[in-house]
């Protein structure tokens, strides 16, 4: 990839007279880009997609903590790039033109550390219905990264432990499978042999989770619960389950989960909404 960086550097600076200053920005943005396609073995132009291309982003506005500002003009520089690349027959398409500059120039919502996730999960006390009911919601939410409406509405019938997937109903009625890890297995089977048939005390719901009263968990109630157990845990900033499912696609990326995968399980449509 170095080479055609090189060439493209020499076609800006000659058919374009580039200055040296915008040459300068150019090559550091590419050669920021080429390490990240080395790290993903990536090496062949012809390989690089618009997965690659926002997994670069989100790496430099999550990680490297980049203005959006920054993170658009690194897109920028790609779809210039890209746009050289075509002329020259490189390659077919322009990946960076499929990811929505709008969107990443948004603020992202702020991420949990590991550590902050794992104080999280640990808050609720395990003596009580409630508080491994609660066990069970956070670690399924950090584990499946499910949004917290596909959560609370999730019907008893859409679990299956034996092989640990959710069917989840989500955004247009449209359905998916949803991993889930052992961990999360192992509390939401403590949860639905111990905790569940005390709250419901009796009554019949269909729903997974269930208040004191045996009544469906609402996402109003739960997104109290996040915060109060974040605040519990020394956590300052305000939390939501929103951010805990952030929070699980932003660690899956960090720790080499491809992106178009991530996607399929926050259950996106297309690669610019998952804005991460």
């Amino acid at each position: 990839m170095e080479e055609w960086i090189d060439r493209f550097l020499a076609h800006k600076k000659i058919e374009y007279g580039a200055s040296p200053h915008t040459l300068e920005a150019y090559g550091h943005d590419l050669a920021l880009f080429a390490a990240y396609c080395a790290s993903r073995n990536v090496d062949d132009v012809r390989h690089i997609d618009a997965a690659l291309v926002l997994g670069f982003i989100v790496r430099r506005r999550e990680t490297d903590r980049v203005s959006a500002r920054t993170a658009v003009r690194n897109q920028v520089a790609l779809r210039n790039f890209f746009k050289f690349l075509m002329e020259e027959n490189a390659i077919a398409e322009n990946p960076a033109e499929l990811v929505d500059m709008q969107k990443l120039a948004k603020p992202l919502p702020k991420v949990l550390t590991e550590t902050e996730v794992e104080k999280l999960l640990n808050a609720p006390d395990l003596g009580k219905p409630h508080g491994l009911r609660d066990k069970a919601m956070l670690e399924m939410l950090y584990a499946s990264g499910l949004r917290v409406s596909e959560l609370v509405n999730l019907p008893r019938g859409a679990v299956d432990l034996e092989i640990g997937l959710l069917r989840v109903l989500g955004k247009r009625r449209k359905e998916r499978l949803v991993p889930l890890g052992e961990e999360a297995i192992h509390w939401l089977k403590q949860y639905l042999d111990q905790a569940r048939p005390l709250l419901l005390k009796n009554r019949q719901s269909d729903a997974v989770f269930v208040t004191n009263r045996g009544e469906p968990m609402t996402r109003q109630h739960f997104h109290l619960l996040v915060d109060h157990y974040g605040k519990g845990v020394g956590i300052r900033r305000k939390i939501s389950p929103h951010i805990l499912r952030h929070s699980f696609a932003t660690h899956l990326l960090e720790h080499g989960a491809d992106l178009r995968s991530v996607q399929e399980m926050l259950g996106h449509a297309d690669l610019s909404t998952t804005e991460i």
